[in-house]
Parts: structure tokens; C-alpha cells; sequence
């Protein structure tokens, strides 16, 4: 099949892995019955056991070189990415999701930001600028926190982005440093964690699908189809497209829970994605203009 390899394929593969990670908040939302411990837990161990099968599915019988190929650096991002995912759950137990989205908006300006001061490069006068809208929006929504739950939850949020930020920067820094290793590692790590901690009684079966089809459908799942499509498409694009994870994830919970934005929310998201678009449509346009 022609379409199959096609520029069509890698944007629609990075669309549904944007609609994927944009369930996240939904989930949580589904098992708030279980304490935070008890989540973190069992979604790691789905989501660890996931990507375990993608790693092999890629791999077959170089698995554990795969493995060992990941060094020093993959020791380093194991950890950031348990920070990573963590993160994310906590965040949307205190705030709301449309809260936690516009902070994870900002990614791309933080991830140039690590890129300076690590990698030397050096950002562009429009992502300075971009970058400088985008925090001012961030400000506005947490400027109207209503509570100290939405202030901790807008600064795990932050937490969370700095994190996945850094995993970007990494896997640019590091080109052999595959990802899926790591986030299973991170999963793994989770787990291992937080099992502890977590209720001794088992979840009912209802809550085992939904916990299994979380760290499913937002780790294995989302990570294969955006790695494989990311393949087919420029950075830029990858990068707009992923947007959608942004969009839908607050209109998820709207339909399904009645959860309010809020009028700071809405007014400091709007700045942020317009200067993510702003920003990221320029990149597009000039990957596009240079291969022409």
C-alpha cells in the first residue's frame, strides 16, 4: 500500500498518538476511588509490562543489547522519567487536567531552554519570544489558583514538563538513546516504588481493565504509534500535531465530568497555544521552504 510509509501515514499515526495521551486525565479521573499510591502503582506495572512487549517486538533476540546499549545516560533518564510520570498523576489529582495541559504546552520552550544550557544551543529570536508569551499565559491561569491544591498541582505540573522536557534534550544528546527502555525502566522503577505504599486490597475488575488500558493506551500505545509516525513527518509538524494531546485532553473531562476550566485557565491557555502554534507553524514552514 502506497499510503503506507506517506507523510499522510506519519501524520495520522502522531494524531492518534496525540488523542491517546490525551485520555490521561480522563483516566484519573475514572479511579479517583483509589488512593494516589494504589494508581501510580498498578498503572506503572501495565504500562512497565507494555512496553516490555514493544521492546521485544522491536528487538526479538537483541533485547538485552538493546538494553545494555543504554549506558550511563539511560541510567541518568530512567529516574527522570519516574519523576516524568509520577508527575502527571499527582498534577491532575490537585488541579484540573485543562490546568495541567497548559503548563505541559510550554514543553517546547523549556525543552530549547535545557537544550541552551546543556547543549549550547543557542534559541532563536521567535522562540525567545514565543517562549516569553507562552510563560506569561502560565502566569495568568496560576496567578487565579483558587486553592493551594491548583497552586501544588500547576507546580507538579511544572515539575512534570521539565522532566519529559529534559528526556527530549536527552534523546538528542544521546541520538543512540532509545526511549522505550527507559519509560519501561521508569514504569518499572514506579512500581517497584509505590507498591508499598499502595492498598493492600486488590483492585475490583473493573478498575484492573481501566488501569491496565491507562498505562496501556498512554505509555506503549501512544509511544509506538508517535515514534514510528515522527518518522514520516519533519520535528515541526510532529510537534504541531502533538498538540492535540493539549486541545482535547480539558474537553475530555468538560463532556465526561463537567470539569470548569475556569475563565484564567481559558484566557491563559489561549496565550499559550497561540504561541506554540505561532512558533511551531514558523518551523514548519521553513522545514517545508527548505526542501523545496
Amino acid at each position: 500500500m502506497q499510503w503506507v510509509g506517506s507523510r499522510s501515514y506519519g501524520v495520522t499515526l502522531v494524531a492518534f498518538a496525540g488523542v491517546l495521551w490525551s485520555t490521561g486525565g480522563l483516566f484519573v479521573r475514572w479511579l479517583e476511588a483509589l488512593d494516589l499510591w494504589t494508581m501510580l502503582a498498578w498503572r506503572s506495572l501495565f504500562a512497565a509490562l507494555a512496553l516490555a512487549a514493544v521492546i521485544f517486538a522491536f528487538h526479538r533476540a537483541r533485547t538485552f543489547t538493546a538494553l545494555r546499549r543504554m549506558g550511563r545516560p539511560g541510567l541518568v533518564a530512567i529516574p527522570i522519567a519516574l519523576v516524568s510520570m509520577t508527575s502527571f498523576v499527582v498534577s491532575v489529582t490537585l488541579t484540573t487536567v485543562a490546568n495541567v495541559m497548559i503548563v505541559y504546552a510550554t514543553v517546547p520552550f523549556i525543552a530549547a531552554g535545557i537544550g541552551f544550557l546543556w547543549n549550547g544551543e543557542r534559541p532563536s529570536r521567535r522562540m525567545l519570544a514565543a517562549s516569553a508569551a507562552a510563560f506569561l499565559g502560565v502566569a495568568i491561569m496560576a496567578g487565579a489558583s483558587a486553592s493551594l491544591d491548583d497552586l501544588l498541582g500547576n507546580a507538579v505540573a511544572l515539575l512534570m514538563t521539565t522532566t519529559f522536557a529534559t528526556q527530549l534534550v536527552m534523546a538528542r544528546r544521546y541520538p543512540t538513546l532509545e526511549m522505550a527502555p527507559v519509560n519501561g525502566g521508569g514504569a518499572a522503577l514506579c512500581a517497584l516504588l509505590f507498591f508499598p505504599f499502595a492498598s493492600a486490597v486488590v483492585p475490583d475488575a473493573d478498575q484492573l481493565v481501566i488501569l491496565a488500558l491507562f498505562g496501556i493506551a498512554t505509555t506503549a500505545g501512544a509511544y509506538v504509534l508517535f515514534l514510528v509516525g515522527g518518522r514520516y513527518i519533519p520535528s515541526g509538524e510532529a510537534g504541531l500535531v502533538g498538540m492535540l494531546d493539549v486541545v482535547l485532553a480539558p474537553l475530555w473531562v468538560w463532556l465526561l465530568f463537567d470539569e470548569q476550566p475556569g475563565v484564567a485557565a481559558l484566557v491563559g491557555g489561549s496565550i499559550v497555544m497561540a504561541s506554540v502554534l505561532w512558533y511551531l507553524v514558523a518551523e514548519l514552514r521553513r522545514a517545508s521552504a527548505g526542501r523545496a
